[in-house]
Order: C-alpha cells, then structure tokens, then sequence
C-alpha cells in the first residue's frame, strides 16, 4: 500500500508542477528538458524503489528542477544572449543547393541526413534541389526548396 500511496503522490506532484510549468510537447523539447526529465525519473524512481531515499527528498529535488528550469525559462525570455546560450540557435547546413560540410561536421550530420529530412518533408531527392536546410534549435530539419 506504501508504493501505491508514494505513485500516486509522486504522480499529482508531477502533473501540478508540470501544469504551472507549461511543459512543451515531445516534439519540442530541447536538450535541457530531456535532461531534465531524465533527472526527474532518476529522482522518481529513487523515491518508488529506495529505501535510503525519503519521498519527501525526492519532492523536495524534483520541485527544486523544476523551480530552476521556469527560472531558466524566464531567463531566456528576457535575453536573448541567455537564449542563444542554452538553446543555441538555428544552424545552416545547406546553401543555395551546396553542403556546408564543416557545419554538418559540428552538427553530426551527413548529407543522408539532409536528404532523409528533405525527402519526408518536401519530396526532394537532390541536395541540388535545396535552396536552404537548417539545423533548427529542437533538432529539426527545415528544408527550404527552390520555387
């Protein structure tokens, strides 16, 4: 009765912090909030299963996450220096048609990446056909083709 009594208390906590904090969709998450999320079941899962570890604690930690994150959030909203800092920015990849392979280089990026994205997005087969491709914040290709 103890575990079910923690889940569901760990389960409206999370749902009223989530809910004030107004989590983005899964499409949208940044590399911030996955690892935020991350520490979160990390936390979760500790105050489920460990006997070392106080629900009270793990409450207490994942408040604590999320109370820095709306900081962080506030943050950017307010600078876009801070923005640029822990989101990044949009990248180019691809330039009148041509890859810009020291960009794809950083990115982790090939040109079947480009092409995969282009295809699923555009129905374009040829990197020739591809005015701009943009590495976007989120992890995103956008895929710009010529008119």
């Amino acid at each position: 009765m103890d575990s079910v009594l923690r889940a569901a208390a760990i389960y409206l906590v999370l749902m009223v912090l989530f809910k004030i904090a107004g989590r983005r969709s899964l499409a949208e998450l940044t590399t911030f909030d996955l690892v935020l999320l991350m520490v979160i079941g990390e936390a979760t899962q500790q105050a489920l299963l460990g006997d070392d570890f106080s629900l009270t604690n793990a409450l207490l930690v994942i408040a604590t996450l999320i109370t820095i994150d709306i900081g962080l959030s506030l943050l950017k909203q307010r600078s876009r220096w801070f923005s640029r800092v822990l989101d990044g920015g949009p990248t180019i990849v691809v330039e009148q048609g041509q890859l810009l392979h020291e960009r794809l280089k950083r990115a982790r990026l090939d040109e079947g990446d480009i092409l995969e994205a282009a295809r699923s997005a555009q129905g374009i087969v040829e990197i020739s056909q591809i005015k701009f491709a943009i590495l976007e914040r989120n992890g995103k290709l956008s895929v710009i083709p010529y008119e």
